[in-house]
Protein backbone atom coordinates (compact mmCIF):
# COMPACT_ATOMS: atom_id res chain seq x y z
CA UNK A 1 0.00 0.00 0.00
CA UNK A 2 3.08 2.31 0.72
CA UNK A 3 4.01 1.76 -2.92
CA UNK A 4 0.85 2.49 -4.17
CA UNK A 5 0.34 5.72 -2.06
CA UNK A 6 4.31 6.86 -2.96
CA UNK A 7 3.51 5.87 -6.59
CA UNK A 8 0.61 8.42 -6.72
CA UNK A 9 2.32 10.84 -4.82
CA UNK A 10 5.07 11.27 -7.39
CA UNK A 11 2.71 10.89 -10.16
CA UNK A 12 0.38 14.13 -8.92
CA UNK A 13 3.76 16.16 -7.83
CA UNK A 14 5.73 15.15 -11.18
CA UNK A 15 1.93 16.50 -13.32
CA UNK A 16 2.22 19.71 -11.15
CA UNK A 17 6.04 20.43 -11.57
CA UNK A 18 5.42 19.43 -15.39
CA UNK A 19 2.46 22.11 -15.54
CA UNK A 20 4.85 24.56 -13.64
CA UNK A 21 7.35 23.78 -15.94
CA UNK A 22 5.38 24.83 -18.77
CA UNK A 23 3.78 27.52 -17.76
CA UNK A 24 7.46 29.31 -16.60
CA UNK A 25 8.27 28.91 -20.09
CA UNK A 26 5.21 30.63 -21.98
CA UNK A 27 5.19 33.43 -19.43
CA UNK A 28 8.85 34.07 -20.14
CA UNK A 29 8.66 33.35 -23.97
CA UNK A 30 5.30 35.72 -23.96
CA UNK A 31 7.23 38.24 -21.78
CA UNK A 32 10.21 38.19 -24.53
CA UNK A 33 7.69 38.71 -27.50
CA UNK A 34 5.49 41.30 -26.06
CA UNK A 35 8.29 43.05 -24.87
CA UNK A 36 10.12 42.77 -28.36
CA UNK A 37 6.80 44.26 -29.81
CA UNK A 38 6.92 47.12 -27.50
CA UNK A 39 4.13 46.73 -25.50
CA UNK A 40 5.84 44.93 -22.58
CA UNK A 41 3.45 42.93 -19.89
CA UNK A 42 3.69 44.96 -16.46
CA UNK A 43 2.70 41.36 -14.38
CA UNK A 44 5.46 38.86 -16.51
CA UNK A 45 8.29 39.92 -14.06
CA UNK A 46 6.67 39.54 -10.61
CA UNK A 47 4.53 36.07 -11.92
CA UNK A 48 7.78 34.87 -13.21
CA UNK A 49 9.73 35.16 -10.18
CA UNK A 50 6.76 33.35 -8.22
CA UNK A 51 6.41 30.66 -10.92
CA UNK A 52 10.21 29.91 -10.53
CA UNK A 53 10.08 30.06 -6.37
CA UNK A 54 6.70 27.40 -6.57
CA UNK A 55 8.54 25.02 -9.45
CA UNK A 56 12.25 25.42 -7.04
CA UNK A 57 10.05 24.10 -3.99
CA UNK A 58 7.69 21.73 -5.83
CA UNK A 59 10.74 20.38 -7.57
CA UNK A 60 12.47 19.96 -4.64
CA UNK A 61 9.54 17.74 -3.16
CA UNK A 62 9.76 15.49 -6.15
CA UNK A 63 14.06 15.22 -5.84
CA UNK A 64 12.97 14.26 -2.17
CA UNK A 65 10.56 11.66 -3.39
CA UNK A 66 13.10 10.23 -5.84
CA UNK A 67 15.84 10.41 -3.21
CA UNK A 68 17.53 12.52 -5.70
CA UNK A 69 18.98 15.58 -3.93
CA UNK A 70 22.02 16.36 -1.96
CA UNK A 71 22.84 13.45 0.56
CA UNK A 72 25.66 11.57 1.97
CA UNK A 73 25.29 7.98 0.62
CA UNK A 74 28.73 6.97 0.66
CA UNK A 75 29.31 8.54 4.08
CA UNK A 76 26.54 6.09 4.98
CA UNK A 77 28.03 3.13 3.12
CA UNK A 78 31.47 3.91 4.70
CA UNK A 79 29.92 3.02 8.42
CA UNK A 80 29.67 -0.40 9.82
CA UNK A 81 26.44 -2.02 9.39
CA UNK A 82 25.14 -1.29 13.03
CA UNK A 83 25.81 2.38 12.57
CA UNK A 84 23.72 2.87 9.29
CA UNK A 85 20.49 2.73 10.26
CA UNK A 86 20.97 5.17 13.18
CA UNK A 87 23.14 7.70 11.19
CA UNK A 88 20.30 7.50 8.89
CA UNK A 89 17.35 8.04 11.09
CA UNK A 90 19.66 11.29 12.63
CA UNK A 91 19.93 12.63 9.27
CA UNK A 92 16.21 12.30 8.21
CA UNK A 93 15.17 13.52 11.72
CA UNK A 94 17.05 16.99 10.92
CA UNK A 95 15.68 16.88 7.64
CA UNK A 96 12.41 16.67 8.26
CA UNK A 97 12.61 19.43 11.54
CA UNK A 98 13.85 21.87 9.32
CA UNK A 99 10.93 21.24 7.20
CA UNK A 100 9.00 21.17 9.76
CA UNK A 101 10.51 24.76 10.79
CA UNK A 102 10.27 26.51 7.51
CA UNK A 103 6.85 25.37 7.30
CA UNK A 104 5.32 26.58 10.61
CA UNK A 105 7.65 29.69 9.75
CA UNK A 106 6.05 29.78 6.16
CA UNK A 107 2.22 29.28 8.13
CA UNK A 108 3.58 32.33 10.42
CA UNK A 109 4.71 34.34 7.42
CA UNK A 110 1.07 33.94 5.60
CA UNK A 111 -0.63 35.15 8.68
CA UNK A 112 1.40 38.76 8.64
CA UNK A 113 0.44 38.66 4.98
CA UNK A 114 -3.23 38.88 5.19
CA UNK A 115 -4.65 42.01 3.14
CA UNK A 116 -1.57 42.09 0.91
CA UNK A 117 -1.63 41.50 -2.86
CA UNK A 118 0.72 41.20 -5.74
CA UNK A 119 1.59 44.90 -7.31
CA UNK A 120 1.26 43.81 -10.75
CA UNK A 121 -2.10 41.86 -10.12
CA UNK A 122 -3.95 42.91 -7.12
CA UNK A 123 -6.37 40.78 -7.05
CA UNK A 124 -3.94 38.10 -6.63
CA UNK A 125 -3.32 37.65 -2.33
CA UNK A 126 0.09 37.42 -1.21
CA UNK A 127 -0.96 34.75 0.96
CA UNK A 128 -1.52 32.35 -2.38
CA UNK A 129 1.79 33.47 -3.79
CA UNK A 130 3.74 32.72 -0.56
CA UNK A 131 1.98 29.55 0.12
CA UNK A 132 4.68 27.69 -1.37
CA UNK A 133 6.34 28.05 1.85
CA UNK A 134 4.38 25.53 4.09
CA UNK A 135 3.00 23.76 1.52
CA UNK A 136 6.53 22.67 -0.29
CA UNK A 137 7.68 22.13 3.41
CA UNK A 138 5.01 19.65 3.79
CA UNK A 139 5.36 17.85 0.67
CA UNK A 140 9.08 17.33 1.39
CA UNK A 141 8.21 16.03 4.50
CA UNK A 142 5.99 13.69 3.12
CA UNK A 143 8.50 12.85 0.49
CA UNK A 144 10.98 12.14 3.00
CA UNK A 145 8.68 9.78 5.56
CA UNK A 146 7.51 7.78 1.98
CA UNK A 147 10.78 6.84 1.21
CA UNK A 148 12.07 6.30 4.69
CA UNK A 149 11.32 2.72 4.56
CA UNK A 150 13.36 2.18 1.74
CA UNK A 151 16.18 3.87 2.99
CA UNK A 152 16.20 2.11 6.35
CA UNK A 153 15.89 -1.16 4.16
CA UNK A 154 19.10 -0.19 2.04
CA UNK A 155 20.90 1.12 5.71
CA UNK A 156 19.87 -2.54 6.68
CA UNK A 157 21.52 -4.17 4.09
CA UNK A 158 24.22 -3.66 1.87
CA UNK A 159 23.92 0.06 2.18
CA UNK A 160 22.34 3.10 0.73
CA UNK A 161 22.14 3.42 -3.04
CA UNK A 162 21.99 7.13 -4.52
CA UNK A 163 19.56 8.21 -6.95
CA UNK A 164 22.24 7.94 -9.86
CA UNK A 165 22.92 4.42 -9.30
CA UNK A 166 19.41 3.27 -8.81
CA UNK A 167 18.31 4.84 -12.29
CA UNK A 168 21.43 3.54 -13.86
CA UNK A 169 20.00 -0.02 -12.24
CA UNK A 170 16.67 0.75 -13.73
CA UNK A 171 17.64 1.40 -16.81
CA UNK A 172 19.99 -1.81 -17.01
CA UNK A 173 16.99 -3.60 -15.84
CA UNK A 174 14.62 -2.71 -18.71
CA UNK A 175 17.39 -2.82 -21.12
CA UNK A 176 17.72 -6.53 -20.23
CA UNK A 177 14.01 -7.05 -20.42
CA UNK A 178 14.08 -6.20 -24.32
Amino acid sequence: MLHSLRLAFERALTAFVVLLLGSLAVIVLMGVVYRKLGIPMVWYDEVASIALAWLTYYGAGLAALKRAHIGFPGLVNAMRPALRVPLVLLGEGIVILFFALLGWYGFQVLVILEGDAMVSLPWVPTRLTQSVIPVGSLIFIVAQLLTLPELLRQARGDGVIDAEKQEMQREIEKAMQS
